[in-house]
């Protein structure tokens, strides 16, 4: 089946959210649900809960949405003391059924896994474990991490994982789940987000604390990076697994991939991005009417460009809300409107006046082109855009689909060659240290390779791509 044509946004793929519970008495399948339905802009091709009952473990993932896969019926079946969930974008491995998460193992222990991230090492270790007659139902880098984990000779899960932790080189924030335990690791480097919550004597944990809120729980703190959170009737113990590595916590996640309401490094979201706008505005002013925002991402840096610059703001651009993937093609007649099904503009709004259109990226530029253009056949007469984040310029390895440099429209191009390919009358981009200063945040601890090139981990120029194990051939699942 061909996928749909209607052009995506501009901005990175999102990646994956997870999400865990030890609530013994609750419906932890429910909780589950509605921590995944607040981290469904996480990712959106699949979704999957995983529930350890009376010392066996079930778990039900499909593609789609979270609403989409899970119905009261599959809840009720879903009962224990605790359960894991996921929200999957493919970083690596096909969007298929079989790399959906949680991924469950059942070899000398049984466990179920969800993963944020990307290794690094995955080629090496998966190799590793073919040698060793270890064989795999997905081509996911986190099955990897699982078999690792099902498969260890250690007698205690814990030890299986203290051993492992430091084999695993990328990025993780990961949760795992036995038959009486709940276990949440993060990478050394802590590149991707992961929090611990709480609901009264009861524990969570999350890729971001807008799922506490969901369920009533209050945010504890972030996991540390390279400690490891055990959660068990004995209650919660944590140990420091991996030392010293430099802290490079993925900058991206403030300026786009996080929702909001969430609180990362002690800022909330939504503060850091309209702080965003306002230093755009002292860095590339520009005389014009209306301030725009792209919906929704570009909306807070707006708001902070607007208050800044004291150019009124207004909904130039008007977001349909509820288009998801659609596998109908529009047929020639209507592909040069297919941008439509997601944006229109108000002619009322642009039309004789010079705008100033705000988004927080651009990694192809498609999109942001026929922004530009449709901005002008609704009577703009001029259309400056102002991105508050860096030009992307580099692939991630650590859990972005942005694996490579060909679609990158700022690759190997000035700011004023990008500008002519988006066709609009100038283009601005907010410096790597306003984005720094909008976060509270220094370079030394953060990883902006998208931006800079520079990769915190070693190795990383090694990397390979999100498909690189769709050609050997794996068992059929179990």
């Amino acid at each position: 089946m061909t996928q749909q044509t209607t052009p995506e946004r501009d901005g990175p793929r999102d990646e994956c959210g997870v999400f865990g519970v030890y609530a013994p008495g609750s419906e932890v399948a429910r909780l589950a649900y509605f921590g995944l339905f607040a981290l469904q802009h996480r990712g959106q091709e699949s979704a999957g809960i995983a529930a350890s009952d009376e010392g066996h473990i079930v778990t039900v993932r499909d593609l789609g949405l979270v609403s989409q896969v899970f119905d009261e019926q599959k809840l009720r079946a879903l009962t224990g003391e605790m359960a894991v969930g996921h929200v999957r974008y493919s970083t690596t491995g096909s969007s298929a059924w079989e790399n959906a998460q949680p991924v469950y193992r059942h070899d000398r222990r049984e466990l179920a896994l969800a993963h944020n991230g990307n290794l690094i090492n995955a080629v090496e270790l998966h190799a590793e474990l073919l040698d060793r007659g270890v064989s795999f139902a997905s081509t996911s880098d986190s099955e990897i991490i699982a078999a690792l984990l099902s498969t260890h000779e250690s007698g205690s899960i814990e030890e299986a994982l203290a051993e492992t932790m430091p084999r695993l080189q990328g990025a993780f924030s990961t949760v795992v789940m036995t038959t009486d335990k709940l276990l949440a690791f993060r990478d050394g480097a802590g590149l991707r987000p992961l929090s611990l919550g709480r609901i009264g004597d009861r524990w969570v944990v999350a890729s971001e604390s807008c799922a506490f809120d969901i369920i009533g729980a209050e945010l504890e703190r972030e996991v540390e990076p390279g400690e490891m959170v055990v959660i068990d009737g004995d209650g919660l113990r944590t140990r420091q697994v991996v030392e010293g590595q430099r802290r490079a916590f993925c900058v991206f996640e403030h300026i786009y991939f996080a929702r909001p309401d969430s609180i990362l490094e002690g800022n909330r979201t939504q503060v850091s991005r309209r702080k965003m706008g306002e230093i755009l505005w002292r860095e590339s002013p520009v005389d014009a009417d209306v301030v725009v925002a792209v919906p929704d991402s570009g909306n807070p840096a707006a708001a902070g460009f607007s208050k800044a610059s004291g150019i009124p703001r207004d909904e130039g651009l008007i977001k349909n809300r509820y288009v998801a993937r659609t596998f109908i093609q529009p047929g020639q007649e209507l592909r040069k409107h297919g941008l439509r099904m997601k944006f229109n503009p108000l002619r009322e709004v642009v039309a004789g006046k010079r705008l100033v259109v705000v988004d927080d990226s651009i990694v192809r530029g498609n999109t942001t082109r026929q922004i530009v253009r449709m901005l002008r056949d609704a009577g703009a007469i001029e259309v400056h855009m102002r991105i508050s984040a860096p030009p992307i310029r580099f692939p991630c390895h650590y859990g972005v689909d942005m694996s490579t440099t060909d679609e990158m429209v700022a690759h190997g191009r000035t700011v004023e060659e990008v500008a002519a390919e988006l066709e609009c009358d100038s283009l601005a981009y907010l410096s790597l240290d306003g984005v720094y200063e909008a976060i509270r945040g220094e370079r030394g601890t953060h990883c902006d390779a998208c931006f800079s090139g520079e990769y915190p981990l070693a190795g990383t120029g090694d990397a390979q791509g999100k498909y690189a194990f769709e050609l050997p051939v794996v068992t059929a699942p179990r």
